[in-house]
């Protein structure tokens, strides 16, 4: 089984070293790895051309953006023109951050979850970040759920989602889009990854608000987001984003931004989301 790589990278000299050297020690290795440096200004160019040297199946691509750091739009516009280099002679598909370190049999174990049923669309482990010295579970969303860093997709799963959305909410719409069309979502508590640089960071306040657009353009509805962001908040420890998240998803209603999916996609996301609540309530 055959799996390509797709890393966006912005200034990422500090740890992508750390990924990439993690990625040619794997048991098994990636046909090719894609690496999108999106206008950076240190050497995050030098570090990836120099692991090429020794690792063909290592490239660079260029790629001229503006220097905001807005979560969802900026970072899929860098792996789509990664993407786009790429042939059809793939079986997976991942998408992932320059900031992390994997262990060794990580994409050995992923493959064989693949292998072992045709209907399992999409796999990942999970990102552990350093705290007084100890990694603990990076603790942002369900256990169920792939995060963001780490995607892997099968290639029939990836073509019928329609590839990822360039906007904040990309790596909650490919799950939801994967139940929509009968694949499941499989994530591995094995796999744990050092996650270098914590979900966020760089993030400037306007992401805020993206957060409660993003809501809106998955197609939750007024009362869905309202206990999406409530339950957010409360785990990023910060209660007031939940004004800020409702304040998003408001204006993005009053101004009709397109939605990210079909009305046939959005109903079936507002039933998927309930049902989980619910089971969540009555567990």
């Amino acid at each position: 089984m055959n799996y390509y790589i797709v890393i966006p990278a912005h200034n990422e000299e500090e740890f992508i070293s750390l990924t990439l050297e993690s990625l040619v020690s794997q048991t098994l290795l990636p046909k090719k790895i894609v690496i999108v440096n999106d206008n950076s200004t240190d050497s995050t160019a030098e570090i990836v051309l120099a692991f090429a040297k020794d690792n063909p199946f290592i490239s660079l691509v260029e790629k001229k953006s503006s220097a905001i750091h807005l979560p969802g739009s900026k970072v899929i516009q860098a792996f789509q023109k990664g993407f786009e280099t790429l042939d059809q002679d793939y079986d997976v598909v991942v998408k992932l951050d320059a900031d992390l370190i994997f262990p060794n049999n990580y994409f050995e174990t992923i493959t064989k979850h693949f292998n072992s049923d045709p209907t399992i669309g999409m796999v990942g482990g999970f990102c552990y970040i350093e705290k007084n010295g100890d990694w603990i579970l990076e603790n942002l969303t369900d256990k169920d759920h792939i995060r963001g860093a780490l995607k892997a997709y099968r290639k029939e799963t990836f073509e019928q989602i329609g590839g990822l959305k360039p906007q904040m909410g990309w790596d909650t719409v490919d799950e939801l889009l994967c139940k929509f069309y009968n694949w499941k979502v499989v994530t591995d508590a094995s796999l744990k990854v050092k996650h270098l640089k914590p979900t966020g960071a760089n993030y400037n306040k306007t992401a805020r608000y993206k957060q409660g657009e993003a809501f809106y353009t998955l197609g939750y509805g007024f009362w869905i987001t309202s206990i999406a962001s409530a339950k957010l908040s409360f785990m990023k420890k910060k209660p007031l984003l939940f004004f800020d998240y409702i304040q998003g998803f408001l204006k993005a209603k009053s101004e009709k931004k397109p939605l990210m999916v079909t009305a046939a996609q959005a109903k079936f996301i507002r039933q998927y989301r309930l049902k989980k609540m619910k089971e969540k309530l009555f567990r």
